[in-house]
């Protein structure tokens, strides 16, 4: 009996172990479904993953629409402030002039690209007391100074041939177009204006942009 019972487990071994072995079959058969679902949902990954780059190209795109929007508000060119220009003066008469000239120039150095015409405000200091220059009868056009450019402007003044001492100027006041803010130059004409007879300025200034010297 004894034999006979090793014999049927020996069996029901052997049967645990063909069962076993055609489940691991079956499991291998199985996994296959598994493995092609998950290439699927790879693939389906890809798409959606693609869909979610194509989305955050998206995102990308209408942040770039936006930014491009807002670079274009940003854009909008204000005018150039006293602060923003480098101003200086310079003689520029030049030899058989009826009278002389002295070049203002302006140079951006804000940064940024503003907008500038018109006429500037321009006093003299003298020994008589403040003269304002009056404004020529050119054209003013309005132009954008890109920022690190100049531009420049004429102050036109009489010589003094009257023989006499005339009037001593001793500075140069330059307010920009639209601005209230000054600046104080040293004045490089020549030192004396020769003394008016009470019938107005005889100092001129020219429109931004109307005089061709400097660079």
């Amino acid at each position: 009996m004894r034999v006979h019972k090793l014999t049927f487990a020996a069996l029901v071994v052997a049967a645990g172990l063909s069962l076993t072995a055609c489940q691991n079959d079956d499991d291998s058969t199985g996994q296959s479904d598994p493995s092609s679902a998950s290439s699927a949902s790879s693939s389906s990954g890809g798409s959606g993953s693609g869909g979610s780059d194509q989305g955050g190209g998206k995102d990308s795109g209408e942040q770039g629409t936006a930014a491009g929007t807002g670079s274009n508000e940003n854009s909008k060119i204000g005018k150039c402030r006293t602060d923003e220009l480098e101003i200086t003066a310079a003689d520029g008469t030049i030899d058989g002039d009826g009278e002389g000239t002295v070049a203002v120039t302006l140079k951006n150095g804000g940064g940024r690209d503003c907008t500038i015409s018109g006429f500037a405000g321009v006093d003299l200091k003298t020994s008589e007391g403040a003269l304002s220059a009056k404004r020529s009868g050119q054209p003013a056009e309005p132009h954008v100074l890109k920022d690190g450019e100049s531009t420049y402007f004429g102050v036109n003044y009489p010589f003094n041939e009257s023989g006499g001492s005339g009037v001593r100027v001793t500075g140069l006041v330059v307010t920009p177009p639209n601005e209230t803010k000054s600046v104080t130059l040293d004045w490089p004409g020549d030192g004396t204006l020769p003394v008016t007879d009470g019938s107005g300025s005889p100092v001129k200034v020219g429109p931004i942009g109307g005089i061709g010297q400097g660079g």
